[in-house]
């Protein structure tokens, strides 16, 4: 190497030949203080020595801070043994399920369907409005039958909960995804009313930009994968999302709840002698108030999630 030092410039050279075979190719790391080089055996085991001769060069000195005699050598070397043995003990108790990589695969394919599903729906509406200039009035005619397949597709979440394949737990799946389809289906699906309405943009668009950081995340996970800036949107953007999602649902229901007085659809007329009908908007009212029970169960579960991903890491007691 070419080094400036007491006397100038000057090239600084030593040769080493080592008492038994090493790696041809050493680590090489530079630093402002110094130059480390790592020599590799091709053997790990104890060297009586550094070098084939006897008498160590002058310019060698040990780091004693890296040190280890005959003794701690072989205790470093039995200790990682014990561990490998350990792991191999461990992982044999496990039961091996055969059928892992193909629950995996499906996980991985439902999830990819499910961003591509609202990606299109995300990417459509954006374009319609914002580039082609199209109203709102029009959305549910040109969005609904992708929002449809995409909502029927997400009652595989609470399958998936129920038989194990997600460590999810049930309660929030449920909540979300018949929360969602008694929107799609109920209100909005069976009064026509309702399709031309502005509330079934913002309701949809909601749904869709969660959705586009929900469904990567997992997909990534479940091939073992972590991007974290993804983490971070995944257990953040529901902060101002979900509300704003709930308040679109609620002023969907508020505005069809005259809808279903006058038509009376729905309503289920009891029979004589009572001759008692109970009115559908009735159940809505009540609906409304489960609404905003379903978000908050959603917020605390989200909320733990985010601050088991997202919260301080705990420090390892040495």
């Amino acid at each position: 190497a070419q080094g400036h030092g007491a006397k100038g410039d000057n090239i600084y050279e030593f040769q080493i030949e080592f008492l038994e075979p090493v790696e041809p190719k050493p680590v090489c790391r530079v630093t402002q203080r110094q130059l480390n080089i790592t020599v590799q055996k091709k053997e790990s085991n104890w060297w009586e020595r550094l070098t084939k001769q006897e008498k160590r060069p002058l310019f060698l000195a040990p780091d004693f801070d890296r040190w280890l005699d005959e003794s701690d050598a072989e205790m470093e070397l039995k200790e990682k043994e014990e561990e490998k043995i350990n792991k191999m003990k461990i992982e044999s108790r496990v039961p091996k399920d055969p059928f892992k990589h193909l629950k995996k695969g499906y996980l991985v394919m439902y999830n990819l369907v499910q961003f591509l599903g609202f990606s299109w729906i995300f990417v459509n509406m954006t374009v319609r409005l914002f580039i082609l200039g199209k109203s709102f009035y029009d959305t549910f005619h040109t969005i609904a039958d992708m929002m449809y397949f995409c909502q029927t597709l997400a009652l595989m979440e609470i399958m998936n909960s129920l038989i194990g394949l997600v460590r999810s737990p049930l309660i929030p799946a449920v909540v979300q995804v018949f929360g969602r389809n008694f929107i799609l289906f109920v209100v909005l699906g069976s009064l026509e009313e309702m399709q031309s309405k502005p509330v079934v943009f913002f309701v949809f668009y909601f749904w869709s930009i969660i959705e586009l950081f929900r469904y990567p995340y997992y997909m990534l996970s479940c091939i073992g994968i972590e991007w974290k800036p993804l983490t971070w949107l995944r257990y953040t953007t529901w902060i101002p999302l979900y509300p704003l999602g709930g308040l679109a649902e609620a002023v969907c229901i508020i505005q069809s709840i005259p809808i279903f007085s006058e038509t009376g659809k729905y309503s289920l007329g009891l029979p004589n002698p009572l001759n008692v009908t109970i009115q559908f908007s009735f159940l809505l009212q009540i609906y409304l108030i489960a609404l905003f029970l379903g978000i908050f169960v959603n917020f605390r579960h989200l909320y733990k999630q985010r601050k088991q991903h997202l919260g301080p890491k705990k420090r390892k007691m040495k």
